[in-house]
């Protein structure tokens, strides 16, 4: 840094904070650190006694914290995302949009291995609400080498980091299998949670079908729900390996491609997911979605409502964070469990 005289410090920047006071009316920071001098800066800068100040000296290659944030912002991308002022050399990005809100940890990983370099979001993966913080960025110094940047740039590689998917999956038909559903012996308890579920991420359930147990039952119920077109199937009950449990079997026998029957996490350990050839994604529900706070259908319900098809390595890497610590009262979202 140098001392320079305050006449002449535009487009100079300021080395820390300068506090004006005004008697009964202010006292705060004038100027903050890394602020660039401007013309109309001059005359309040002498009117707080400031007939010097300390600058930084900007050399050729040096890159200033607020146009160094600008670099890393757009490593991020930012569609359905809204951004703030750059503001003492940070930039967050918000939601514009409910979704699925998704981060190439590989890459953000190789970014953040940069000295100086740091870029902070929330877990990927996560369904966010409009107006939700997502990420926030900046150097560490308030001036860093254009090399570093660089490698910055080259770590991230092609296309952006982070990304917001909207929800496109807007209808559901749900199959709840098991006799004593059907035969009115007992309450059916768990469509009325499905639907709750679906709702929040804006599905509407358009169709509720009761099977009955087994596969051939199963199959034909799946076979009519797909007629309604729904964007999504469920099935409710009968996951088990019990022999009367035949919901898998019918899920297969209706013609859906099984990714997995089985995930690791729990609750929701018996889960089962599939597609159709037309991309409609068909789950079959275990019984714990019915009473637990959160199961395995919250960590893949966001995924499927915005469209992405899942496939078995992405439930693989769930087991670490896949065990519901079943705290009361219950803390979904906010809390270990899928992260």
């Amino acid at each position: 840094m140098k001392l320079i005289r305050t006449e002449e410090a535009v487009g100079h920047v300021l080395c820390h904070d300068m506090t004006q006071i005004i008697k009964d009316q202010y006292k705060d920071a004038r100027f903050r650190k890394g602020h660039i001098v401007t013309e109309d800066d001059i005359p309040v800068l002498l009117s707080m006694g400031k007939e010097n100040l300390y600058v930084w000296e900007m050399t050729p290659g040096m890159v200033h914290e607020n146009d160094a944030a600008e670099r890393l912002l757009a490593l991020c991308g930012q569609e359905n995302m809204v951004r703030s002022e750059t503001k003492e050399g940070k930039i967050e990005l918000r939601a514009a949009c409910d979704g699925l809100f998704r981060v190439d940890s590989r890459r953000l990983v190789a970014v953040n291995s940069l000295e100086e370099i740091m870029i902070a979001t929330r877990h990927g993966n996560t369904a966010v609400k409009k107006g939700d913080k997502l990420a926030g960025m900046r150097v560490i110094p308030l001036i860093i080498k254009e090399e570093t940047l660089q490698a910055a740039e080259q770590a991230a590689g092609a296309g952006p980091l982070l990304e917001l998917l909207p929800y496109v999956k807007k209808t559901a038909a749900i199959v709840a299998t098991g006799s004593e559903v059907k035969k009115g012996l007992i309450q059916d308890t768990f469509t009325p949670v499905v639907k709750e579920k679906l709702a929040a991420y804006g599905i509407e359930t358009v169709s509720v079908a009761y099977s009955g147990d087994g596969v051939e039952n199963v199959a034909n119920a799946i076979g009519e729900a797909r007629k309604t077109g729904a964007d999504l199937i469920l099935c409710t009950g009968g996951m088990s390996v019990d022999p009367d449990d035949n919901t898998p079997g019918g899920i297969r026998a209706s013609g859906a491609r099984i990714v997995t029957y089985g995930a690791p996490v729990l609750p929701g350990a018996m889960f089962l997911l599939g597609y159709f050839e037309d991309g409609t994604p068909i789950c079959g529900l275990p019984g714990c979605v019915m009473y637990a706070g959160a199961t395995i259908f919250d960590l893949a319900l966001p995924r499927i409502a915005a469209g992405v098809e899942l496939t078995r390595g992405d439930f693989a890497v769930m087991g670490e964070g896949g065990l519901c610590l079943g705290c009361k009262p219950c803390h979904w979202p906010n809390c270990p469990f899928g992260k």
